[in-house]
């Protein structure tokens, strides 16, 4: 087998819960692509499938490091890469499935990363720049060295956006978007969709959720655990505004609505990524009481075609 499966879309839409289902139906393995996923003690505010979902069917990139610890983009390229092919010469059909755009799109067209060493100096200049109001500034440098990976990713994301500029350095006319190749393996697209304001409604229940299940404490317990506030895996929407509220600089009514609102600014930011107008990607609208019934005929048939 050399197939794959993938379902994109945006945060709250029903992704992992799909994912299972299709792996349970055809033989699957389920390959999370999902950047904070990625970090043990972190459950609740990354959205993690439940135990019930973890134990029906076998999941790979789900709590491998420590929030203290360094992850990159090759990092994931490297174990995802060598994940799937250990799933695909068992018979079995990878199912990729996560919100994170540069994740699943370096998994799923190639990309090269650039394999630049980090340059400290330039680093600390650059933040230094950030420190002083010119963060905006930079991504204009960005969007003029690297346009179409600037408009993919949020102008806030400091770390992101001084590591391009970093590799665009170090690379000159070599941008992150254009490095890539073919990955060897026959990729079918899923993609879930549905009215922006209904989403909207989905996330803020979400949220709602997570608040109900222990999202304070979850931060407190990583707190507790000796992990700082300052850590990369500490700024992921949730933890930073429960941060500050655990540090009294908010009221917890106010870090919750702005916890809803960084993540609808999130589902614009996914759709950046993953574009209603690619026509890689088989969209369905979970409004549509016959979507899962259609997608499991698209992958039936994906799945025959090959062994035709």
């Amino acid at each position: 087998m050399n197939q794959l499966a993938a379902i994109i879309g945006p945060t709250g839409i029903g992704k992992s819960r799909l994912a299972v289902r299709l792996a349970a139906a055809f033989n699957g393995e389920v390959v999370s692509a999902d950047s904070r996923q990625i970090y043990r003690y972190m459950d609740i505010g990354t959205a993690k499938p439940d135990s019930q979902q973890m134990s029906s069917v076998p999941h790979h990139l789900i709590d491998i490091i420590n929030p203290d610890e360094n992850f990159s983009l090759t990092r994931f390229q490297q174990l995802a890469t060598k994940t799937i092919s250990s799933i695909q010469r068992r018979g079995r059909l990878p199912v990729v499935v996560g919100g994170s755009g540069q994740y699943v799109w370096a998994l799923l067209e190639g990309w090269g990363v650039p394999r630049v060493p980090p340059n400290m100096e330039l680093r600390q200049r650059l933040e230094k720049r950030v420190a002083a109001g010119e963060r905006e500034g930079l991504y204009a440098e960005l969007l003029a060295r690297d346009p179409e990976y600037a408009r993919q990713i949020d102008s806030r994301n400091v770390r992101r956006v001084i590591r391009a500029i970093e590799v665009s350095q170090d690379k000159p006319g070599s941008p992150i978007s254009r490095q890539q190749s073919e990955p060897p393996y026959k990729k079918l697209i899923i993609g879930l969709t549905t009215d922006r304001e209904d989403l909207y409604s989905l996330v803020d229940r979400r949220v709602d959720r997570m608040i109900e299940q222990g999202l304070v404490e979850e931060v407190q317990g990583l707190v507790s655990r000796g992990y700082g506030y300052s850590l990369p895996s500490m700024s992921a929407i949730g933890y930073r505004q429960i941060g500050a509220y655990l540090r009294g600089e908010a009221t917890l009514e106010a870090d919750i609505q702005q916890i809803k609102f960084e993540s609808h600014r999130f589902v614009r930011q996914q759709y950046n990524w993953f574009k209603l107008g690619d026509s890689r990607i088989n969209w369905f609208d979970i409004r549509d009481p016959r979507a899962l019934i259609k997608i499991n005929a698209l992958v039936e048939g994906f799945i025959s075609n090959n062994d035709n």
